[in-house]
């Protein structure tokens, strides 16, 4: 009995800790119902519906993680860049491009080489006078 009490306080004094770094770190808009000061008191001074409250009705759910929203209703505008289906298509048409560089350089070279080997070959083939 006494093993299931200071399992279920350490419950609780996790939830509390949760609850008040939630609280802490929310951003300003993200905090609904009262001011964050008093949702702090609400949280420490109410132990286990204090954290409940916070979760339940303290925090805004708001947007997806990984996404913010632009002021254009309800278009969202992705965090990281790859998640950005622009940003991917730019990084691959500019892969496609240095391919293709890449290839008609090699090419070029190749065309360059072939015809000074013909012109040795030429040169190697005429008679001296």
């Amino acid at each position: 009995m006494v093993r299931l009490v200071i399992l279920l306080f350490l419950a609780q004094v996790v939830l509390c800790a949760l609850a008040l770094i939630s609280c802490l770190s929310a951003e300003k808009r993200d905090v609904r119902g009262l001011p964050r000061s008093l949702w702090v008191l609400v949280i420490v001074l109410l132990p286990l519906a204090g954290p409940i409250a916070w979760f339940v009705a303290g925090r805004d759910a708001g947007p997806a993680r990984g996404a913010r929203p632009t002021g254009t209703g309800s278009a969202r505008r992705p965090v990281a860049p790859d998640d950005d289906p622009e940003f991917l298509r730019s990084v691959a048409e500019r892969g496609r491009r240095q391919d293709e560089e890449l290839f008609n350089r090699w090419e070029e070279d190749l065309r360059r080489r072939e015809k000074d080997l013909r012109r040795r070959e030429d040169e190697q083939d005429r008679p001296e006078v």
